[in-house]
């Protein structure tokens, strides 16, 4: 994504991948490696790593249990709603993989999301806490019963372009520049797939309700800018998934599989640097933010040593360096990622970090200001919830991928450079989450794990051994490994749902461990006050068809201009002529 994080923030493998049983060495071992003391891990010094982190306790070695999903006529309904439009719901993922709009601006895939359920019975309303490409869609029958919700994305990443089922790189959209060649946009993280597979499930639950007279609310958010997580933090935060009783999420992976592991939280800051411009053959007397936001990236880098824990994640792009040689830049910025176990702890670093770019301004004689353009905690898990998927998981069985996909993996993996095993053809075992968290992504639907019981899921779109955020993902997200990812993810989201509906006590089992794993933390945005979230202005035909009005009311239109008024520097008194 171009939110730039590490596997994000979805990283379902290293939440979700067995791993073996450690010794009391080898966790005291961690502990200390992740700069986790005694007091670091009471839940009085720092409850929202304790809760995410807390389970219960097994005698012996951990085993999934079993039986929990049970067959019934509602749960064939759905399923086999999706069977019976397989044609349509794999049309859709491709429609999106097509169109490749970036966060904030996906203005068609919006669209073609939202006429989907439209077909399906849903109401459709554009303009989710004020942005314009967010929806909510929903569906309801009788009264009185609970309302699941399903999380739905589409934006693409900048840059990761490639041609559908081409196993080397070969970008759909070359963007020729003879300084700066680059490429379009594309899925390299399947939330083509993604919102396609969510909605198809929705929809197959919709389904259900009515043939066999189930009482529900059925809800799917088509959530804006997940790869910059924006779009769900800013919505949580305006109550936008308030009455919930669970929510339901999946995303593209590199392998088939479900647990209750936690994720960073990550708080996402912009620093602007402001200079002065001047000739870059008389550069005397010039300030070049460029320096600044050099200075600033090398001293950051001095900060892994000694301040940044195993459980921490630091990293960074300079948005905005310039644009020739001669001219000494004026304005730079550079943007940072910074992620640890809780909020709590992001802070800690971000102060780190906010310091260096103060330092790297007095240094380079420039004025630095920073903004925050997101903020997310760490994702609260669901032990019973991940317990009833899995069973779902593990009786509907692994994507049905063809010789076709298989062929397509190992290609990609050959031109990787990576073992050409293929693509994962297992559900992946369900185990306890490390003792120790050790990092890894983010997620905008961990504040919503915070406000609602919250599930998630990996199913396999990319070759083993590969990476989100990649060309070759975007390779696979609309050819045949995708096609047989987003039918299996539909389906393993559509039973599990269904499984609440038809079986009550899973629903409150679910309900009481949330209650007891949020007793004594209050969720609070870790959104600075006064925040306004960024947002593009949408062309007239897209908020005519969506019925809105531009601006929205929760920001500020146009913009502030950021314009440098520095002065040059002195270099001190004019010299004497020597005689």
């Amino acid at each position: 994504m171009c939110d730039l994080h590490d596997q994000h923030e979805h990283d379902h493998e290293t939440a979700t991948a067995g791993h073996p049983a450690l010794s009391r060495r080898r966790v005291v071992q961690l502990l200390g490696a992740a700069g986790v003391t005694a007091a670091a891990m009471s839940a009085d010094a720092d409850p929202a790593m304790a809760a995410a982190s807390e389970s219960a306790d097994t005698d012996g070695p951990y085993k999934a249990p079993e039986g929990l999903a049970e067959d019934s006529a509602a749960k064939r309904t759905a399923l086999g709603w999706i069977a019976s439009h397989a044609d349509r719901i794999t049309g859709l993922n491709e429609e999106i993989w097509e169109l490749a709009e970036l966060s904030l601006r996906e203005w068609k895939s919006s669209l073609a999301q939202a006429d989907f359920l439209k077909k399906a019975g849903f109401q459709v309303e554009f303009g989710t806490a004020g942005f314009p490409t967010a929806f909510t869609a929903t569906y309801r029958h009788g009264s009185g019963g609970p309302a699941i919700g399903f999380s739905g994305e589409y934006d693409a990443l900048p840059g990761l372009s490639q041609k559908k089922g081409v196993g080397h790189h070969d970008p759909l959209e070359y963007v020729h520049d003879p300084y700066a060649p680059t490429y379009g946009p594309g899925h390299g993280c399947g939330h083509s797939a993604l919102g396609t597979a969510a909605a198809a499930a929705a929809a197959a639950v919709a389904r259900a309700a009515k043939k066999h007279d189930m009482p529900v609310t059925v809800k799917f958010f088509g959530s804006t800018a997940e790869e910059t997580l924006v779009g769900k933090t800013y919505a949580v935060s305006k109550g936008v998934y308030d009455g919930l009783d669970a929510f339901l999420d999946w995303h593209p992976s590199t392998a088939n599989a479900t647990g209750w592991g936690s994720t960073t939280a990550m708080t996402a800051v912009t620093f602007t640097f402001l200079g002065v411009a001047g000739h870059g053959g008389t550069p005397l007397g010039n300030k070049s933010a460029l320096d600044a936001a050099v200075m600033m990236a090398t001293m950051s880098e001095f900060l892994r040593e000694e301040n940044l824990a195993p459980s921490g994640r630091l990293h960074w792009v300079i948005n905005n360096g310039g644009d020739i040689p001669n001219v000494t830049p004026e304005i730079a910025e550079i943007s940072y990622y910074v992620r640890e176990g809780s909020p709590a702890r992001v802070q800690v670093l971000l102060d780190k970090v906010i310091a260096v770019a103060e330092a790297a301004a007095k240094a380079s004689q420039t004025k630095v200001r920073h903004r925050i353009t997101a903020a997310c905690w760490n994702q609260l898990p669901s032990r019973s919830f991940a317990e009833l998927l899995h069973d779902n998981m593990r009786q509907i069985g692994p994507p049905e991928f063809s010789g076709e996909a298989q062929e397509l993996a190992k290609e990609l993996q050959k031109s990787l450079g990576l073992p050409e095993k293929g693509l994962h053809t297992e559900i992946g075992e369900l185990s306890p989450p490390n003792p120790v968290f050790m990092g890894g992504g983010s997620t905008d639907v961990a504040d919503i794990s915070w406000n609602v019981p919250t599930v998630s899921l990996g199913a396999a779109l990319a070759p083993i051994g590969t990476k989100m955020h990649t060309w070759s993902t975007a390779a696979c997200a609309a050819a045949a490994p995708g096609r047989a990812a987003v039918l299996a993810a539909a389906s393993y989201l559509a039973a599990t749902a269904v499984d609440l509906l038809t079986q009550p006590e899973r629903l409150k089992a679910v309900k009481e461990e949330f209650a007891e794993r949020t007793k004594g933390v209050e969720w609070k945005t870790a959104l600075p006050e006064g925040y306004e979230p960024p947002m593009y202005e949408p062309p007239a035909w897209f908020l005519k068809r969506t019925g809105q009005k531009w601006p929205p009311s929760n920001i500020t239109w146009p913009p502030g201009r950021v314009v440098s008024q520095e002065q040059f520097s002195s270099l001190g008194p004019e010299l004497a002529p020597q005689k």
